[in-house]
């Protein structure tokens, strides 16, 4: 029998104008998570969903939402539904794309979050606010204050709940939902439902229903594995050349030492590479997620904590440059590329020391792949990465590329010939360890 044709979004039941509203967007036609839960919540039931990033939860939760708050007004600092993000930059990116949605609707979003002064906050809240969206410790600095009260709550959505549970977030999590109305409607999205959550499930939510789009593994469709054995002596100039690919490039370390040192060490050989994590200002990470968004930033460089936020289109490449100690932590990285349908690949680095563990996670995430070897005559590694020479010409640390990003095409993936050195910070010769060549000195690298 034929498949049967996805519904539209009409056909969901949600109204023209948000239907109008997302077709001047270019969406026009629902993923399954949300062909799957969107009717559910407009019933005002209660939801579980589980997808992969990237599968459009943030539209599947947020639409549905939108027309639940429709006909009432809000009263100063009370607003009546409230989206509960682990992170500032994911909740900039839910409120960028229910913005649009939002105005066709005639309702007003505001985001609060750490890192902004809190009286503009309080004074936006004071103005009437219809959805809100918040971390949940920010949230409970309103609720402490008396800036916020959530009486008039009707849904309360809580995104990404496994890593509010990794972040320690869920005191908070649990007084906000403390202080909703017990018959509120309550909806929550997360990669794994294990754990922390299944104990907030059991709590606040009144006889879900569960909608999983995806198996906890790695896509194995949509997505290139590939493991790189790497003598640790030439990882970080291995880890350059292919950070010079064309194409949009996500690099994740381990702590955020690691990331100052590497985005510091690509800048030094002409790589424009901008590097996130939760010290860096609010401005700063603003720009770069902002710059790295549009394209003028082709390379970033993040923890995992921080790379929670990061949703953004067209991630060709992601590089495990520090290993993933878990399986979750593996899926949540490989997620940020091969998003909305798109194709992506996905490489661990791996040195000597990091073999066994590494092979562990990523059978536990449902990746088997042969690893291939650098620093010998296997040059696959540069066809598949696209790696090739950086220019050698150091970056300033507020310059980024000067051309908005290109597509990369199959001319950029050819390797680029013989290994060769490349020049480091200040145009400090390298040999082919990646070190200063003999009788040249550099500052030491930070610990990872």
């Amino acid at each position: 029998m034929p498949d049967r044709p996805s519904p539209t979004f009409a056909q969901l039941g949600l109204p023209p104008m948000l239907v109008h509203s997302l077709g001047r967007e270019g969406i026009t036609a629902p993923f399954p998570i949300q062909a799957a839960t969107i009717p559910d919540i407009l019933a005002g039931r209660d939801v579980l969903g589980r997808g992969p990033t990237g599968s459009g939860k943030t539209l599947a939760f947020g639409l549905p939402l939108l027309v639940r708050l429709t006909g009432g007004a809000s009263r100063a600092g009370r607003p009546r539904g409230i989206v509960l993000v682990p992170t500032r930059e994911l909740a900039a990116q839910i409120e960028s794309a229910l913005d649009e949605s939002a105005v066709s609707m005639g309702l007003r979003m505001a985001s609060i979050v750490g890192g902004v002064p809190f009286k503009g906050q309080a004074t936006r809240l004071s103005r009437g606010v219809d959805l809100l969206v918040a971390t949940p410790g920010r949230l409970a600095d309103h609720l402490s204050q008396g800036t916020v009260a959530l009486d008039d709550v009707k849904v309360t959505a809580i995104d990404e709940a496994d890593h509010m549970a990794e972040l320690g977030f869920l005191p908070q999590v649990t007084e906000i939902l403390d202080r909703t109305p017990e018959s509120a409607q309550r909806l929550l999205f997360s990669a794994t439902l294990d754990g922390e959550v299944d104990t907030l499930v059991a709590r606040y939510l009144h006889d879900p229903v569960t909608h999983a789009t995806a198996e906890a593994v790695a896509a194995v469709d949509t997505m290139q594995h590939h493991v790189l054995h790497v003598p640790r002596e030439i990882k970080y100039e291995t880890v350059a050349r292919i950070a010079a690919r064309a194409g949009r490039t996500l690099l994740f370390v381990r702590t955020k030492a690691g990331v100052d040192r590497l985005t510091d060490e690509l800048r030094a050989v002409g790589i424009a590479a901008g590097g996130l994590h939760g010290d860096k200002p609010q401005g700063h990470r603003t720009r770069v997620l902002a710059e790295f968004a549009d394209g003028t930033l082709p390379v970033l460089v993040a923890t995992d904590v921080a790379a929670r936020g990061i949703h953004v289109d067209d991630i060709s490449l992601v590089v495990h440059v520090d290993p993933p100690t878990e399986s979750k932590a593996y899926l949540h990285r490989a997620g940020r590329t091969a998003r909305a349908g798109e194709s992506g690949v996905v490489v661990t680095v791996v040195t000597e020391d990091e073999r066994g563990p590494a092979a562990k996670v990523m059978r536990a995430a449902g990746v088997d792949v042969d690893p291939l070897t650098v620093g010998g005559r296997d040059r696959r590694w540069e066809t598949l990465t696209g790696a090739r020479e950086p220019s050698g010409t150091p970056v300033p640390e507020q310059q980024t590329a000067p051309a908005p990003l290109k597509r990369e095409t199959p001319a950029d993936r050819r390797g680029p010939g013989p290994q060769r050195g490349f020049r480091g910070r200040g145009g400090t010769r390298r040999d082919g360890t990646g070190r200063p060549a003999s009788g040249q000195s550099r500052r030491r690298r930070g610990g990872s």
